[in-house]
């Protein structure tokens, strides 16, 4: 049904938008589309009955996977439409042609025939639901409820501080030269949590000089282990040999004091292990300490921990619970619950979670957005144990209410998770590009679908869904993310049930012909992608994509490709690109880290409907073919951290890009100028590189002021020193709505003169990073007791900076979050000058 709501949803408004436009492959098949309209109404209207549809879910299984099929097959034809008609206007076929008559009479046929067959699905489902009178375009207009409160915390432990001190007790005891703590428990008891508090505990800290984490998770490998425990001590690059790794490792913890915390252990290999813990100090008078989590108690045993030390987390009890729900269901009222009748339901639903603090955090998470729906409360504490199923009742109950309860391009989106292996850290980025990609998001009048993306994945963190691992100081969006196992289960079950893909019983993804998305491993059988017509998304988690050297593979609907980090050398690239450029329907590639690449080919054009192109750290990237310009759908173009010299011009020719990254500015007669980005009027994000060669003309000093809804500007200056180019940058015109403002390698003592609070009022963040900069000052030009509306600032690595923190905060009123990194003259400021420190407002 997720699959069905969602392109519903998605082909309702791609035909509505069509025909109120006019679009001309509208004109073209109006009979077909009014009637597929209709149909899609229809449908609608009986998918709508959801107390019937669950009842006979089972009953209309079948004729639901049919309407399936027919919605994917709509959204190519659909897709292949728009596409043409983007580029009508380039020649790119004549409306009296051979071929332009042979597209239109198979077109027509194919939508009559879907057509018939959704006619017929509409009285199938009639035997059994009853129709509705929904809106076609309604689950998409709800409201997306954000969690941005920037002083309320609902991390904070609560029930678990007695289970601190006695591990604390543990730790601190002096009888050992290695503690060994076992903490073991049932998914979702707190068993992470603890050992989080304890790794960041202020007197542990103090007791370590060394302190490493490690998640284990089931499909774990020593090298794996070791390679993490390596980066973390500061070792890149340390090659796969299992030897050297451990006694790099034993050196470079000799001498020290070590905590090392073994997260969500399911087993682990002995002999391996017993190597690693011989090999770890031993100090008189000093002790090092290992903790392991692990739902399996033998597990830890046989780890060497003792038995009187293992720790057993208990569920909360009464009062413990409704506290900690409380933080999450009424996030949005301070903990505090508004009225006596949420209470009342609210104590009902908690005493259902029976203590595990997964599920209450999760339908807490759940309620937070009814706040003050009585009704609501109440439906969903009666149809709580309608959902129970086996001994973690609680749990799966409280899971699968939260997915149910979400719309369904919130359904579709955490889905995608499934694919990713567990305990993965999932950039947000690439998530959000996929979405994109699959047209799961489409722009509004207001925001693009990038923008939408990151607002839909703090609303999967907010219900408790997904777990933010790195979010950004100054407004708490998610960088990256991470999924709860137990969740990651519940998501991979119904991924199957929706037929996006197959598992085996560990919950590894299978390849099979009839998969729609692919978490793909060099250790696949391939052999299933030549049948297979349906793949939509894949995306490399491991080795490398040898997919492409399966002869006569057929990704006929692939719209999502990333191969990011992927480890080719240049003539495996070479056939990668050739397979790349015969995906007709892509939507999305990324290709970034890839350091085999080193040109973009002519073919590249050949991708009609590409959106996303992301290339960031090819670093052997030299060349960029015109043609590139000839992709009118790119949105997003990131050359971020690649070796080429410039873009190429006619860039003005991307009307619809919102992001472009990687724009050098050189004098040179083939390279794309500041001059060419005026008629860009939708950029939201603009980096460019300047360096000694660059050249600004007269005429460009105002191109940035055109670009009204630009929001985030990056300037690398890459350590030029040539005083022209200062001038030039100080003569720029700002762009009238920028939020974000970049500045690196900036060789300067002084800012630019239109960096101040004047030009910049609507300014939220400036980041200001390698730089010679002496001072932050306000410009002559304005008025001497202007302060800036900046609600976070970063500096990094301004040695010769002399400022005063107590002048910041008066010229800076709103700040509210501040990161100093080897600002050695920053006076005054409450965190360490000489290596990363934060300040927070609500911690002064």
């Amino acid at each position: 049904m997720i699959v069905v709501n969602g392109m519903l949803n998605k082909l309702g408004a791609v035909v509505f938008t069509s025909l109120l436009n006019q679009a001309q492959f509208a004109l073209d098949f109006k009979t077909e589309l009014d009637t597929m309209k209709t149909q899609l109404e229809v449908l609608k209207a009986y998918l709508s009955d959801t107390d019937n549809l669950k009842s006979k879910k089972e009953q209309i299984k079948t004729t639901l996977s049919k309407i399936r099929e027919l919605f994917y097959k709509a959204d190519n034809i659909l897709t292949d439409c728009l596409v043409r008609d983007e580029y009508r206007s380039d020649g790119f076929c004549s409306s009296y042609s051979p071929q332009e008559v042979f597209f239109k009479y198979q077109v027509g046929q194919k939508l009559k025939n879907i057509n018939s067959q959704m006619e017929k699905m509409g009285k199938l489902l009639s035997a059994f639901l009853k129709p509705q009178n929904p809106s076609i375009q309604g689950d998409m207009q709800k409201v997306i409820t954000r969690f941005t409160s920037q002083d309320f915390d609902p991390s904070e432990i609560i029930g678990l501080e007695s289970d601190l001190e006695k591990i604390k007790g543990w730790i601190f005891s002096k009888n050992e030269v290695l503690h060994r703590v076992g903490i073991v428990g049932m998914g979702g008891l707190g068993k992470t949590t603890i050992a989080q508090k304890l790794f960041g505990d202020r007197e542990v800290v103090s007791q370590f000089e060394r302190m490493i984490w490690v998640s284990v998770s089931q499909d774990f490998s020593e090298e794996r282990i070791m390679r993490s425990m390596l980066e973390q001590l500061g070792q890149y690059g340390t090659g796969s040999d299992k030897g050297q790794m451990l006694r790099k490792l034993h050196q470079l913890l000799e001498g020290k004091t070590c905590l090392i915390v073994m997260d969500d252990v399911w087993d682990i290999n002995l002999d391996w292990w017993n190597k690693l813990c011989s090999g770890l100090p031993k100090l008189t008078g000093r002790s090092n300490c290992i903790i392991i989590t692990t739902r399996n108690e033998f597990a830890a045993l046989k780890m060497g921990v003792d038995s009187s030390r293992v720790h057993r987390p208990k569920v909360l009890n009464e009062d413990e619970s409704w506290s900690l729900f409380s933080l999450f269901a009424f996030s949005a009222n301070k903990g505090i619950c508004p009225n006596h009748q949420i209470e009342k339901v609210g104590r009902e639903i908690v005493e259902k979670c029976r203590g595990l603090p997964l599920a209450i955090k999760t339908i807490g998470g759940l309620l937070a957005s009814k706040i003050n729906l009585f009704a609501e409360w109440k439906k969903i504490s009666e149809q709580f144990h309608e959902l129970t199923r086996g001994n973690d009742s609680s749990v799966t109950a409280s899971l699968q209410l939260s997915c149910d309860e979400l719309p369904s391009h919130l359904k579709q989106c955490l889905l995608c998770f499934s694919i990713y292996p567990e305990d993965s850290e999932i950039r947000a980025q690439q998530l959000i590009h996929w979405w994109v990609g699959e047209g799961f998001i489409q722009d509004t009048e207001t925001k693009t679908a990038t923008e939408q993306g990151f607002e839909y994945l703090s609303e999967l963190v907010s219900r408790c869904l997904v777990d933010a691992v790195q979010r950004r100081g100054y407004d708490g969006r998610v960088y990256s993310c991470r999924m709860h196992d137990l969740v990651r289960d519940m998501t991979i079950k119904v991924a199957e049930d929706e037929g996006f893909c197959s598992f085996d019983g560990k919950g590894k993804q299978k390849l099979t012909a009839d998969s729609r998305w692919l978490g793909f491993t060099s250790d696949m059988d391939t052999k299933s992608l030549k049948k297979n017509l349906k793949l939509r998304a894949v995306l490399l988690m491991s080795g490398n994509p040898t997919f492409f050297n399966t002869s006569n593979v057929m990704l006929r609907s692939l719209r999502v490709l990333d191969c990011s980090n992927g480890k080719l050398d240049p003539s495996q690239v070479g056939y990668l690109m050739d397979l790349i450029c015969s995906l007709k329907r892509l939507a999305c590639l990324n290709l970034s880290g890839v350091t085999g690449l080193k040109e973009v080919p002519a073919s590249i054009k050949k991708l009609c409907n590409l959106q996303l192109l992301v290339l960031t750290g090819c670093s052997n990237l030299v060349k960029l073919h015109q043609s590139i310009t000839n992709l009118k759908r790119l949105v997003v173009l990131d050359l971020g951290s690649c070796g080429h010299e410039y873009l190429p011009r006619q860039l003005e020719r991307l009307s619809y890009l919102q992001e472009l990254s990687g724009l050098r500015l050189v004098n040179n007669a083939q390279s794309c100028r500041l001059q060419d980005l005026v008629t860009l009027v939708e950029l939201r994000v603009l980096r460019i590189n300047v360096n000694n060669q660059s050249e600004i003309t007269k005429e460009e000093m105002k191109v940035l002021l055109q670009l009204k809804k630009l929001k985030v500007l990056s300037i690398d200056a890459e350590d030029c020193k040539n005083e022209k180019i200062f001038e030039t940058l100080d003569q720029l015109s700002p762009p009238p709505n920028l939020q974000e403002l970049y500045l690196r390698r900036y060789r300067h003592e002084i800012l630019p003169k239109w960096v101040n609070p004047v030009q910049l009022s609507g300014l939220q963040y400036l980041c200001i990073e390698n730089g010679d900069l002496v001072n932050i000052r306000t410009s002559p030009e304005t008025e001497d007791d202007s302060t800036w509306n900046l609600e976070g600032l970063c500096l990094k690595v301004l040695p010769n900076l002399v400022e005063d923190w107590k002048d910041l905060k008066q010229n800076m009123p709103l700040l509210h979050y501040v990161e100093v990194s080897r600002c050695f003259n920053l006076n005054n400021f409450p965190c360490p000058v000489d290596k990363p420190g934060v300040w927070r407002k609500d911690e002064d």
